[in-house]
């Protein structure tokens, strides 16, 4: 299937859902699964998706090497969220990556964009699981706190740290259904050890200077400031950015296994008067530089998982 042919460019489903005539309530389980079966329904997909990936700022490259692809934009899936930050395109794309079909989300909703409205931002991980995925795979852009991670980085997520989740704006908050997970849910092995081995053994495969190390997931979208940053680093973490963390939380909650990994586009200040500026468009040119990079490293990791 080529692209131009698959691209969905209008919403013509025959089928009348309830969610097209009310408004979307991310917190709805039926409405959820309402827009799952929309997008299966539209798609017209050939088999249900086993690994879902979300592209990081610049990282939507990944969803280019996709085979069979079949692209719907954002736009036009009734109740999903938009996204208008520089990077990120806008489509949910699917597609054969070697031996497996995935779902790719090309941008992330961040929650500075949505009023901080985590629920809704973390929408596409729910629909992904619904869609019949077993894991997810997360990129992101992320300043990199010396001295572990440095400049043009590939930086492995064992942890994180969860700013907003800790001042109360947990996606899982208001979700009471049971139908949607437990509601007390276990993050303490968010990113699943065995996924972290593959990803080690695939950097060594192709001579990729990996990290690991902790992300820290500020609200946004200002940058930290120094103080901050050293503040995070007393506390451990190697890299900050404004997103993943809310991603993974959910996809726990599904019961989907994690793999997450950082672009290291920047390095954040420690001091005031040394401090220099950091820029949005600093990330998307250290984005573009790697991408090449990060699409062997996910379309390696995606073969030899094992789900």
């Amino acid at each position: 299937m080529s692209l131009e042919k698959d691209t969905i460019s209008q919403s013509n489903s025959a089928v009348t859902h309830s969610i097209l005539d009310e408004k979307f309530n991310p917190r709805n389980y039926d409405h959820l699964c309402e827009l799952a079966e929309y997008i299966l329904e539209i798609g017209k997909l050939p088999k249900k998706p086993i690994i879902g990936i979300i592209c990081g700022s610049g990282l939507g490259d990944i969803a280019e090497i996709l085979t069979e692809k079949i692209t719907i934009p954002y736009s036009k899936i009734p109740g999903f969220p938009t996204t208008k930050v520089p990077g990120h395109k806008g489509n949910l794309v699917f597609g054969n990556m070697g031996n497996k079909y995935v779902a790719c989300l090309q941008g992330r909703f961040h929650a500075y964009e949505h009023d901080m409205n985590m629920a809704l931002c973390t929408t596409p991980v729910r629909i992904l699981s619904l869609l019949g995925c077993k894991g997810i795979i997360v990129s992101n852009a992320a300043g990199g706190i010396p001295d572990k991670v440095t400049y043009g980085d590939l930086m492995l997520v064992k942890d994180h740290i969860f700013m907003p989740g800790l001042a109360g704006m947990s996606p899982l908050v208001g979700i009471s259904d049971k139908r949607f997970g437990p509601t007390f849910v276990s993050v303490h092995d968010a990113y699943d050890r065995e996924f972290r081995s593959i990803a080690k053994n695939v950097a060594k495969k192709i001579n990729l200077n990996l990290k690991e190390g902790i992300l820290v997931m500020s609200g946004g979208p200002q940058y930290e400031t120094p103080s901050e940053v050293r503040l995070y680093q007393t506390l451990g973490a190697n890299a900050l950015g404004m997103s993943t963390a809310h991603e993974i939380t959910v996809a726990r909650q599904c019961g989907l296994r994690c793999l997450a990994f950082s672009l290291i586009t920047n390095i954040c200040n420690l001091e005031v008067d040394t401090a220099v500026e950091v820029c949005h468009e600093e990330v998307l040119e250290m984005s573009k530089k790697a991408g090449e990079v990060a699409c062997k490293f996910v379309y390696e990791i995606v073969n030899d998982l094992v789900l």
